[in-house]
């Protein structure tokens, strides 16, 4: 299994890390700043550098044994095993990520709805809500950006899995279910605003969203609004 320092802290840009196996097209590392693909944030790219030779990380994925695994382009020169490693993220990339992660929690404490589903980018990132009702736009951006401005502190921790089951309303998405079978479950605290399971990378207080307001807003079925946030 590949430590996941990501998880305890998203602000990590690089690492110094072991390469434990690799394919043809993947390095598998035995700690890693690389978050992979899930919870609809994509996957983290970057660069793998050691005293010979670098390769670019296209995209990072769990492997089937729950390994991390850092995709490459085909024919690439590929670190041995037992090899230290430098990984490095692409911060800015990733960074937009957090600020939209940590934006659409924001979005799920306005717009008090289950959540069918979502999907992170760069640029705009979608909440999909189980609701049939019409809603102020401008009401919604105000709300948004009062609770940016009135700079909330996020952090994480972690629950059993029993301590979870036993507080059912704290599991907002209805699609898909929070992992369980660890023994513990991470959960994300917007201080006062939000607290709910998630594997995401996030900020340290929302002040850090910036600039946000809602984008495009469809109408998916009678009882589902697909609902975007944009960055300024």
């Amino acid at each position: 299994m590949t430590e996941s320092l990501f998880r305890e802290d998203s602000y990590l840009k690089e690492c110094q890390a072991r390469v434990l196996r690799t394919t043809d097209t993947a390095i598998v590392l035995d700690r890693t700043v690389f978050y992979p693909m899930g919870g609809g944030q994509p996957g983290d790219t970057g660069s793998i550098r050691w005293n010979d030779g670098n390769v670019a990380v296209t995209d990072t994925r769990y492997g089937a044994d729950g390994s991390i695994e850092h995709l490459v382009a085909e024919m690439s020169v590929l670190p041995a095993p037992g090899t230290t490693v430098t990984a490095s993220i692409d911060w800015d990339r990733r960074y937009r990520h957090m600020r939209m992660h940590t934006g659409l929690h924001l979005l799920g404490s306005v717009l008090r709805y289950g959540v069918t589903g979502g999907n992170i980018s760069a640029d705009r990132s979608r909440l999909d809500f189980d609701m049939e009702d019409s809603f102020d736009k401008d009401d919604v951006n105000r709300r948004l950006q009062a609770l940016v401005e009135e700079n909330h502190r996020v952090s994480c921790r972690w629950i059993s899995d029993a301590e979870l089951a036993a507080q059912p309303e704290l599991v907002r998405t209805m699609s898909v279910q929070p992992p369980k079978g660890a023994g513990k479950v991470r959960l994300l605290e917007i201080e006062g605003v939000d607290l709910q399971p998630c594997g995401g990378t996030h900020l340290n207080s929302t002040a850090e969203v910036g600039g946000i307001r809602l984008g495009k807003v469809e109408k998916k079925g009678k009882h589902n609004r697909r609902v975007y946030i944009e960055l300024d």
